[in-house]
């Protein structure tokens, strides 16, 4: 019989991975809803392929366009906005939710999923990173399953099965690098979006590409990882590994460390959270070890890249500081690819923010969505501050014939 899957974020690359899978093994899932954000034409090759029985648009004025592009029988599958993408994420006949709509956007569909009983696939960090507590009492309360998606988290997910968790040390998450790696600080402050979209090893969409090249990405897997598995801050720790074959490991308490290996591809985590507790034979290259270059791993350096220690820090406080963490980055990556503020500006950015929004209780989702909006607006009057400073610095530069 095959699993009915729902995907918010169908368009996006972990959903165009996602919808692929499904493609190379038919008979095994069948879609019955698509959550999309604006890219339309997508969109309708995917309709037109999986014939769901509900869509959502992210656009109101875009699902009006797309509801007249199509057939009559469309009209009433096609909802807009976060009520479409909770209609979607809570179909009764589904039986998985995909999350890979990506940022903050995602945590109350998946959260409506969730009280409505339907298993998850988690690619979306941001649910945990804003609301890990109030999320992972959810999916106890409900008894559902709920599989990472993150390559470093299923490698941790599966590596954890080597041993008691009460035996377990420390988490060990690996991280690329990103395209910086070797950049000198001076050189930060010269990067380009372009330079910091072409990341070495991994096929991603734009907002995680930046988030690689801070390292801010590592830092919400950090905090994703805390809530997930249950671990103290302090028992997880990073590592830079240049060549992403290690995607994570688990230590434990007598010593031994547990890797989990892999070529660089988004498919194998996905199918494993997709088919658990079966395993998917998957079209892919297989990890040739004599083949591979050298593995190397390197601490992280923190004064180059303090997303990764701010991360942390904010952490350690909790309440709803990492819902503004989240919400601050967000801004400030759509700041820099618009080309607004510089690259190191990032981190500022999102430091000030941290500072001046207080620290409140994350007791309900309204808190958190409140905190949320209150870091978007304190991140866009830092983030124009820093513009202008920018403009004007420029403007009185000597300019080269």
């Amino acid at each position: 019989m095959a699993k009915t899957l729902s995907l918010l974020g169908s368009t996006g690359s972990i959903g165009r991975n996602v919808l692929e899978i499904v493609r190379q093994f038919p008979g095994r899932f069948r879609v019955l809803g698509l959550a999309a954000g604006r890219n339309i034409e997508l969109l309708k090759e995917q309709i037109d392929s999986f014939d769901p029985q509900l869509v959502s648009v992210a656009d109101e004025a875009l699902c009006g366009d797309l509801i007249q592009s199509l057939p009559a029988k469309w009209r009433d599958r096609i909802r807009p906005g976060q009520e479409g993408a909770e209609a979607v994420a809570t179909i009764p006949q589904v039986d998985t939710v995909v999350s890979a709509i990506v940022g903050a956007a995602g945590l109350t569909p998946t959260l409506a999923a969730i009280r409505a009983g339907k298993n998850i696939a988690l690619a979306n960090k941001e649910t945990l990173v804003m609301a890990g507590e109030l999320v992972m009492t959810e999916v106890r309360r409900k008894r559902i399953s709920l599989r990472p998606v993150d390559s470093e988290h299923s490698a941790i997910d599966q590596a954890m099965d080597a041993g008691r968790r009460e035996d377990i040390a420390k988490l060990i998450l690996t991280a690329s690098g990103g395209p910086f790696l070797k950049l000198g600080a001076r050189e930060l402050w010269e990067a380009t979006p372009d330079q910091a979209l072409a990341h070495p090893n991994w096929s991603m969409g734009a907002k995680i590409s930046i988030d690689s090249a801070t390292l801010m990405n590592k830092g919400l897997e950090v905090l994703e990882a805390h809530h997930l598995f249950r671990v103290p801050l302090e028992s997880i720790e990073v590592l830079i590994h240049p060549q992403s074959i290690v995607h994570s490991m688990v230590e434990f308490l007598d010593g031994a460390q547990i890797a989990h290996l892999g070529i660089p591809d988004m498919k194998i985590p996905i199918a494993y959270a997709l088919s658990y507790p079966e395993r998917l034979k998957l079209p892919l290259p297989r990890l040739n070890l004599a083949k591979t270059p050298p593995l190397e791993f390197f601490v992280p350096d923190l004064q180059r890249f303090p997303s990764l220690k701010l991360a942390y820090q904010v952490g350690k406080r909790g309440g709803t500081l990492p819902a503004v963490l989240n919400a601050a980055n967000e801004v400030a990556v759509e700041a820099f690819l618009n080309k607004r503020i510089r690259f190191p500006e990032i981190a500022l950015a999102v430091a000030e923010t941290v500072n001046r929004i207080p620290r409140e209780e994350a007791s309900d989702l309204k808190n958190i969505l409140a905190a949320d909006l209150s870091a978007r607006m304190q991140a866009e009057s830092i983030i124009e501050s820093l513009h202008i400073k920018f403009v004007q610095r420029s403007q009185t530069e000597p300019q080269v014939s």
